[in-house]
């Protein structure tokens, strides 16, 4: 499982698109650009309260985005593929291997 910062820059990049300008800014800021919600504040005029609602409630529009799209999870599916797909190419029966992975990377969507 990966770590909740990492998470989140990979949730992000997935989905900023769906977010408000001030959401992505805040999510930029916060785990981009590794700012304390206290710069952040000062930077928009706001309370550090109203930064760090603003990203709690990002950060669960984000996971409510990937349980229904599952882009994250697919992706790291498919990295795992391929790294066995890789592994499997190497092996003395390749072939075998390979065309099985192929099939289960193209059943991923």
């Amino acid at each position: 499982m990966l770590d909740k910062t990492l998470r989140m820059n990979y949730l992000f990049d997935f989905y900023h698109s769906l977010l408000t300008e001030k959401q992505r800014n805040y999510m930029s800021y916060y785990y981009l650009d590794d700012l304390s919600l206290g710069e952040i504040a000062d930077e928009y005029d706001v309370s550090r309260q109203a930064v760090y609602d603003n990203i709690r409630r990002t950060e669960a529009m984000l996971e409510e985005y990937e349980q229904k799209l599952r882009l994250l999870e697919k992706f790291e599916t498919r990295r795992s593929l391929l790294a066995e797909l890789r592994k499997a190419i190497a092996s003395d029966q390749a072939v075998e291997a390979c065309n099985s992975l192929i099939d289960r990377i193209e059943k991923l969507d």
